[in-house]
């Protein structure tokens, strides 16, 4: 039997983002984000997951969306997270991506679709959504790891003109986004690090370091047994907000965890407050 995963309480996060031309009616507008569920049985706590949908409820936001991460392996582990989903509620609606555990095998992305829409969730694969109006898109990308992430066939269908928010699983995406207007980006994947040390997160000094580190230690080392920078490269844009070029990108902590669980980094649910550029 695995030792068991060090859980951290759930952290809110308020994060205030300007975005250009923000249509009037939205100043104000409160999006609240969650991400990378992990719901196997073993790297979500209940606990964790039961108290952010009660928080979600208290916050009344006026859209909720979802950034990908369901799973971890089994497809079907998406029927025992829905009846918990079900009870999230906005007037937008709830929006959804999926993430490269989401659609790793050939099976994977349909049931875990198919388990999202079952309770209400717009699930989103390279596709554009207008829940808070035409002048203000959703846009919901396929995974960074996928065959299907080609986003200008997406963004080519936008006029330039009009401020978007952008859902995208993995934030290393962020870097093909430069060419095209991506007001926000949000992003999950990365689980903060998991485990903060003085110097940064984990993952990212087992990067640097991994050279150094004997191989009968890999498989003992999250992250690295798989190859740090095969997971995520720009460990800089590891958690929070960031600007990169003229994209605005926030990275969600999310609510599961890998052993050995989280330090100095704890789970999160994100409340985004939008208003528009002085």
């Amino acid at each position: 039997m695995l030792p068991p995963i060090l859980i951290e309480p759930l952290k809110i996060e308020h994060v205030t983002v300007a975005i250009a031309n923000l249509p009037e009616r939205l100043q104000g507008m409160i999006v609240v984000q969650l991400s990378d569920f992990h719901f196997d049985g073993r790297s979500l706590a209940l606990k964790v997951l039961r108290e952010a949908i009660a928080r979600c409820h208290d916050l009344a936001p006026d859209l909720i969306v979802l950034t990908g991460d369901f799973i971890t392996d089994e497809a079907q582990d998406i029927d025992g997270l829905t009846p918990y989903l079900q009870e999230l509620h906005s007037p937008n609606g709830i929006y959804a991506i999926l993430g490269n555990h989401d659609n790793f095998y050939p099976h994977s992305r349909s049931r875990v679709t198919a388990g999202l829409e079952s309770v209400g969730i717009h699930t989103l694969w390279n596709d554009i959504a207008c829940p808070l109006g035409v002048d203000f898109p959703l846009v919901g990308l396929a995974d960074f790891y996928s065959r299907d992430f080609v986003p200008a066939t997406i963004f080519q269908q936008l006029d330039p003109q009009l401020p978007r928010l952008v859902l995208s699983h993995n934030p290393d995406s962020v870097v093909a986004l430069q060419q095209y207007r991506a007001d926000l980006v949000l992003s999950g994947h990365t689980h903060g690090g998991q485990v903060i040390l003085p110097w940064g997160p984990a993952p990212a000094l087992l990067q640097q370091w991994g050279a150094v580190v004997p191989k009968w230690m890999r498989p003992f080392l999250p992250f690295l047994k798989q190859d740090c920078d095969r997971i995520f490269r720009n460990w800089q844009w590891s958690a929070g907000l960031h600007q990169v070029g003229a994209t605005q990108l926030y990275v969600n902590r999310g609510l599961g965890s890998y052993f050995p669980g989280r330090w100095r980094c704890p789970p999160e649910l994100t409340v985004i407050h939008l208003v528009g550029e002085p």
